[in-house]
């Protein structure tokens, strides 16, 4: 019998998803000055733009950012508008589309060359929503053939792709999770971005059982408050999260990642917000710890 893995310290980041009216050095150095340990950055035109000119030093200079603040980085592909400005999040890669669905492709190729340069531990990404008149099987079949250069980019640069069960999507809970691993051949390199709220609002079990769940496919950790039922990310002490259980059974998994706050429609109050977040988590941990 193979042993427990040890109990690990969290990691601590937040997402520039709630920083956008910051710019990236600002930000990156805020959440250093704060003692964040690493930051969730999502690949928008405010923050390292990857349509944008000069990608590869400008991935540089943030390279450089992260060495000096003594900062990792996951690598998020969430940004609303990035590839259809008259689109959230879209294309996805179940787009009818063919052409739109490769744009999202080479975005996600894209993210993964760029985390590969910042030493960042995973890639974030999602399914999508299921079109209209699309059938559930259809859907599935697009989104396995999709992901298939994606994961082939990350297993050559030894990046993790993280795929994140979002409420609405067509990968949307853990279970769905699993049926894509079963469907693209149980890759190593394809993993879970696992959202403790996400938890809270759909998942049967609780987010501290979710996370003991999902511990062998952890690659990435969103945190944030919640309500059962209610997708809507809410600062710590808003929600119905308790707290201490779940990042008791973080440690327990020896998860070495980052746990990311998310908030991302919360940036008009972000400096503030990264502070509070990061006492209210050290404040649950040594709740935790107590118990």
């Amino acid at each position: 019998m193979s042993a427990a893995p040890a109990p690990t310290a969290p990691r601590w980041g937040y997402g520039t998803n709630g920083l956008t009216d910051l710019r990236l050095d600002d930000a990156l150095a805020l959440l250093a000055d704060l003692g964040y340990d690493g930051v969730g950055l999502t690949l928008d035109h405010m923050h390292l733009d990857p349509l944008a000119p000069d990608l590869a030093e400008r991935t540089r200079h943030v390279a450089h950012l992260l060495d000096r603040y003594h900062l990792t980085a996951t690598v998020e592909t969430g940004a609303r508008y990035v590839l259809d400005p008259r689109r959230k999040h879209g294309p996805t890669l179940l787009d009818d589309d063919e052409e739109a669905r490769l744009a999202r492709v080479g975005l996600l190729v894209r993210a993964v060359r760029v985390a590969a340069d910042l030493g960042a531990h995973a890639v974030h990404c999602f399914s999508g929503v299921l079109p209209p008149g699309v059938d559930a099987e259809t859907g599935w079949k697009r989104l396995a053939v999709s992901l298939l250069p994606v994961l082939d980019a990350a297993d050559v640069l030894g990046v993790p792709l993280a795929i994140e069960p979002e409420p609405g999507h067509l990968v949307g809970s853990l279970a769905d999770f699993h049926r894509l691993r079963d469907l693209c051949g149980d890759p190593g390199v394809l993993g879970l971005t696992l959202d403790i709220g996400h938890c809270q609002c759909l998942e049967p079990q609780s987010p501290a059982d979710c996370v003991r769940a999902a511990a062998p496919w952890l690659r990435h950790v969103q945190i944030e408050d919640m309500r059962r039922g209610v997708h809507e990310h809410l600062p710590f002490g808003e929600g119905e999260i308790d707290f201490p259980p779940v990042l008791d059974a973080l440690a327990a998994t020896g998860y070495r990642g980052l746990t990311v706050v998310e908030l991302p429609r919360h940036s008009h109050a972000g400096p503030e917000l990264a502070a509070r977040s990061l006492e209210f988590l050290r404040a649950a941990l040594r709740e935790g710890e107590r118990a």
